[in-house]
């Protein structure tokens, strides 16, 4: 059976002085704090103190700031107003100085104005009978242009009314028709400038389409250069005739729906394969009952 032995007395001798040693340095350090706050209240009343003698000081300084500011302020009130009595003495004169230059002033305004007047006057004056005496001359231009043109008027006329008179009237392939057929350029010219009806001058080559003249359509079908002779197809009013052996100058006449006076083709020149003439229509389309 085991014995209980004991544990030797050594480790509480030990733990008994650091106890001790760390209460001597806890009073240590509170003895310390205590001191320093002390101190810092010491400081903190000197502070105080310096702080008040600092706002003392400001009070004085701006009690004495404030007090010259307020003479400074009446006495530019004083300036402000001696200057603006000064400145209305001023204003008064200068108004006074004002009027009579602008007196002054208008008195040459309407110096100088009368002056520009009369000299617009003379100039217009001389504008005038200068526009007049350009005026006369251009109107003597004028007439004796309109002389001239009256006389190469009635001299054109008269030719037309000889060329009119020249022209053969021809009887037509209607019954009881005929008409006056141009042979030549000149004639047709003078066909054209009466007035009377439409004329479509055409160069036609023998071919099997149909070529547009006016409104109505012709095909070339066959040419005899040596006898003048042709013969062509008409279209018009869907309608296609046949003109056959035809010869030169001789009015082809036929009607269409919407004219009461007939068509006319002449043919004025027969060549290898070509035709050349013109047709005429009427001025007036209306259609006949």
């Amino acid at each position: 059976m085991n014995e209980y032995t004991p544990a030797p007395a050594g480790g509480s001798d030990i733990k008994v002085p650091i106890l001790i040693g760390a209460v001597v340095a806890l009073l240590g350090a509170n003895i310390y704090l205590y001191t320093q706050i002390d101190h810092l209240k010491g400081d903190v009343a000197d502070f105080r103190k310096n702080m008040s003698s600092e706002v003392a000081s400001l009070k004085e300084s701006s009690a004495v700031s404030t007090q010259t500011a307020r003479r400074s302020l009446t006495s530019l009130k004083d300036e402000l107003e001696t200057a603006r009595r000064q400145a209305q003495m001023a204003v008064g004169q200068a108004k006074v100085e004002a009027l009579r230059h602008a007196d002054e002033l208008t008195r040459k305004v309407a110096v100088e104005q009368t002056r520009q007047t009369e000299a617009v006057k003379t100039e217009l004056s001389a504008a005038v009978v200068n526009a007049e005496n350009k005026a006369s001359t251009k109107i003597g231009e004028v007439s004796s242009n309109v002389d001239q043109v009256k006389t190469d008027v009635a001299t054109a006329k008269g030719e037309i009314d000889k060329t009119i008179a020249d022209i053969k009237r021809v009887r037509g392939d209607l019954d009881g028709t005929s008409s006056l057929v141009a042979t030549n350029g000149k004639e047709l010219d003078a066909l054209k400038r009466l007035g009377e009806r439409n004329y479509f001058e055409f160069n036609l080559a023998k071919s099997k389409d149909p070529k547009r003249i006016g409104d109505i359509s012709v095909t070339l079908k066959k040419v005899d250069q040596k006898r003048n002779k042709f013969t062509i197809e008409l279209l018009a009013d869907d309608k296609k005739v046949e003109k056959k052996d035809r010869n030169i100058n001789e009015p082809i006449q036929f009607y269409v729906a919407k004219a009461r006076q007939p068509y006319e083709l002449v043919i004025n020149e027969v060549r290898k394969d070509v035709i050349i003439g013109y047709l005429a229509t009427p001025k007036v389309q209306t259609t006949r009952n």
